[in-house]
């Protein structure tokens, strides 16, 4: 027996007076409402209506009753409200995870922005090195760098794409000169990132193929903003994702070496759980990121792309 539901058909019976104009009102037989109550009273063991062929009459057990069955009516439709109206305005605490140096270069603008548009909403961003699991670490939104989307039993929206640029300072250039072809490297100190998105190897991807370089044992890191650092030393030249690479390009602190060559493309995805009855906070964060990812990720690509910040066989051709 749907007990939820015989409480409102008790509930309806007593307002309306009687089995018959109770029956009327949900369109169903004066015998279904009799056996309702009837298994209803038999659930808790108490008679709640007296009834007769001409009377009703509530019990004083039936009086108090009815007083607690109006209460719980009241909040499970409470809560269905609230509940329901999640889906239709953001609200609530929203958690979201990404990696670290993504979020610190291209969420933390548009997180600002959001926060203006959806203020009802309050924002719980991790920025860690480590993926965490979307369900069981009661994540909304996971933010991911990848190829391709990670796993197929969640929910992906591609959001946009970058690369990877080679990058020194002029001070190192000075000092050992310009690599013009990836088999350069082989005389540099090149400066790595530790990072399982990307591996070990340097894959160049230009005009004439595909060239693997293998940058040895040299210093290594876990944030792309510390490589960033230690090429603007002079330590080296490092690989920097261009949402990275953009800021010290500008800046003036390092310049994009080999610039005919592109490497490490990832896709960036909002994974969430499911597209079935999305909260409004999920869909309007999601939807923001759409729309507002691919202006950032096209700032950066200007910079990098720019002759101003290259040296090399690629800068001097496009000068003159």
């Amino acid at each position: 027996m749907d007990i939820f539901y015989a409480m409102r058909v008790f509930v309806r019976v007593v307002e309306t007076g009687s089995f018959t104009a109770t029956a009327d009102s949900l369109n169903v037989s004066t015998a279904h409402i009799s056996r309702s109550i009837a298994l209803l009273e038999d659930s808790i063991k108490a008679r709640l209506i007296q009834r007769s062929t001409r009377s009703q009459a509530l019990t004083e057990v039936g009086a108090r009753y009815l007083e607690s069955c109006k209460e719980i009516i009241a909040k499970v439709e409470d809560a269905a409200s609230e509940a329901g109206s999640s889906f239709l305005k953001p609200s609530g605490c929203l958690k979201v995870h990404s990696v670290t140096e993504f979020g610190l270069e291209c969420l933390m603008p548009l997180v600002v922005e959001y926060s203006k548009c959806c203020p009802e909403v309050t924002l719980d961003l991790t920025l860690a090195r480590q993926r965490p699991h979307l369900i069981d670490d009661n994540l909304d939104v996971l933010i991911t760098l990848s190829r391709n989307l990670p796993d197929s039993d969640v929910v992906g929206q591609h959001l946009g794409s970058f690369f990877s640029v080679a990058c020194a300072s002029q001070e190192y250039l000075n000092r050992r000169g310009v690599p013009v072809t990836p088999s350069d490297l082989i005389r540099h100190t090149c400066l790595r990132l530790t990072d399982s998105m990307f591996s070990d190897r340097w894959v160049f991807e230009g005009s004439e193929g595909e060239m693997v370089i293998d940058p040895g044992e040299t210093f290594k890191v876990n944030l792309s903003e510390a490589l960033a650092f230690s090429a603007s030393a002079g330590m080296g030249i490092c690989l920097l994702p261009s949402f990275v690479a953009s800021k010290p390009l500008r800046e003036g602190s390092l310049v994009r070496v080999l610039p005919e060559y592109q490497l490490h493309e990832r896709s960036v995805y909002a994974i969430y759980s499911s597209r079935r009855y999305l909260d409004a906070k999920i869909k309007t964060w999601v939807d923001h990121l759409k729309a507002q990812l691919p202006k950032v990720f096209a700032r950066h690509l200007s910079t990098v792309n720019s002759p101003r910040y290259w040296v090399g066989r690629a800068a001097k051709s496009q000068l003159g």
